[in-house]
């Protein structure tokens, strides 16, 4: 007997979830099982999702195939429809200790396929909490945290609302004591996690916003060296977290936004609720809050209706916003949202656009590296010869290093990828 065998695709949401069904299945006591965890952003994670099943299958010949994630809540049929899936459970299913006992109940039975529906995926908008409280975090040197799930957004290219349902927040309380209880177990750093994180809050009473969680947890867990947060809405930045990028240090100066685009007309064709000014306005005063402060975000290349001049206005975004990190999407329609039904840009005209923005966030990546040879920067171990700045920048050391711990180093030089140290 051996332990189910784990594959997460996507997000870093999904993983942490997988860290949750790791510790499920272990209490429902399965084995012998293959646990594939999908991702539906793009049509092609669906299409890697099931090359991903056909594979595992091979390699572990008669051993259970449970598919889950975005894509099994998303297109059930697709996968139940394969010779080799032996069940499918939707996102609320998995986290949840009974479908896992019950798994592990039937898989000790004479019958583990017939005696119940192959598809166990009901409807996730009927979903009113998040299990963030399951797991305390996930991640050997940084701590993951998910405090949200859901969308209560429709952006036109967008299936993961019909993945995760609406917006969940979990409450500060329960975040609190997740990560006092991390910091104890010695992690110096952790990062704040969600599908839409700056909708925190909003279904919580009293609705509190992202601002108020993070000015929190730095105020009642004194011990935390480090906190990040994961991608955020910029036009959805409130207040406090603006007040908490100005005046706490142990709020890391990175952000990634959730860009998209850089042209009105596109920005308003996926129905995002920023334009391209408000997002230069937002890396603007955030920079005059905090100096040096760094940002990442995705874009899309190529979508629906997009002309070479508005394309060009998402290639300038780069510099316009003083982007560091690039997150490069081509664009990929994905049935059942309104952008499958537009107007569709050529697929190599999407090509060489991705490729031209993917270079424009090199150049800007490599940028910010030669200006940070030469300074003293505060990185987190992730390995004997690997760690990253503040800034969240990748560094390779010249000799080992403790793992998990904080120190100072000055930056020797760059290889255009990472910093070297």
């Amino acid at each position: 007997m051996k332990a189910p065998v784990f594959a997460t695709l996507g997000c870093r949401l999904n993983a942490y979830e997988t860290e949750a069904m790791k510790e499920l299945s272990a209490q429902a006591g399965i084995e012998n099982a293959v646990v594939v965890n999908t991702c539906a952003v793009t049509a092609e994670a669906v299409r890697k999702a099931k090359q991903e099943i056909r594979r595992l299958s091979r390699e572990n010949p008669g051993a259970p195939i449970i598919v889950t994630g975005c894509a099994a809540q998303t297109e059930p049929e697709t996968f139940a429809a394969m010779e080799e899936v032996t069940r499918v459970i939707g996102n609320h299913e998995k986290m949840l200790a009974e479908t896992w006992s019950g798994i592990g109940a039937e898989m000790r039975g004479p019958d583990f396929i017939g005696e119940t529906e192959k598809v166990q995926v009901d409807d996730i908008m009927s979903v009113k909490e998040t299990a963030g409280h399951l797991i305390d975090g996930f991640g050997r040197h940084r701590a993951y945290v998910q405090v949200q799930n859901g969308c209560d957004h429709r952006c036109t290219f967008c299936i993961i609302p019909f993945g995760r349902g609406n917006s969940r927040s979990v409450p500060a309380g329960v975040v609190v004591e997740q990560i006092k209880r991390l910091v104890d177990r010695g992690f110096n750093e952790v990062v704040l996690t969600g599908v839409d994180l700056t909708s925190w809050g909003a279904d919580l009473p009293g609705g509190p916003r992202l601002g108020d969680l993070v000015m929190r947890i730095l105020r009642l867990v004194p011990d935390l060296a480090r906190l990040r947060i994961s991608s955020i809405d910029s036009i959805e930045a409130d207040e406090n977290l603006m007040l908490a990028i100005a005046t706490e240090p142990r709020l890391m100066p990175h952000l990634h936004l959730s860009l998209q685009a850089g042209d009105d007309m596109i920005l308003k064709r996926m129905k995002r609720r920023h334009l391209r000014d408000d997002a230069i306005r937002f890396c603007e005063e955030s920079r005059r809050l905090r100096p040096g402060i760094v940002f990442g975000a995705d874009i899309i290349a190529g979508f629906p209706t997009e002309t070479e001049e508005m394309f060009e206005n998402s290639l300038r975004l780069v510099d316009d916003c003083g982007l560091t990190f690039l997150h490069v999407f081509p664009f990929s329609a994905r049935k059942g949202t309104p952008a499958a039904r537009m107007p569709r840009v050529a697929g190599p005209a999407i090509k060489e656009r991705a490729a031209r923005l993917r270079a424009k966030g090199q150049e800007a990546l490599e940028r910010h590296l030669a200006a940070e040879v030469g300074q003293e920067r505060v990185i987190l171990t992730e390995g004997p010869r690997l760690g990253r700045t503040e800034f969240f920048t990748e560094v390779a050391f010249a000799r080992d290093m403790p793992e998990g711990t904080i120190l100072s180093a000055r930056i020797l030089g760059h290889d255009g990828a990472r910093l070297l140290a």
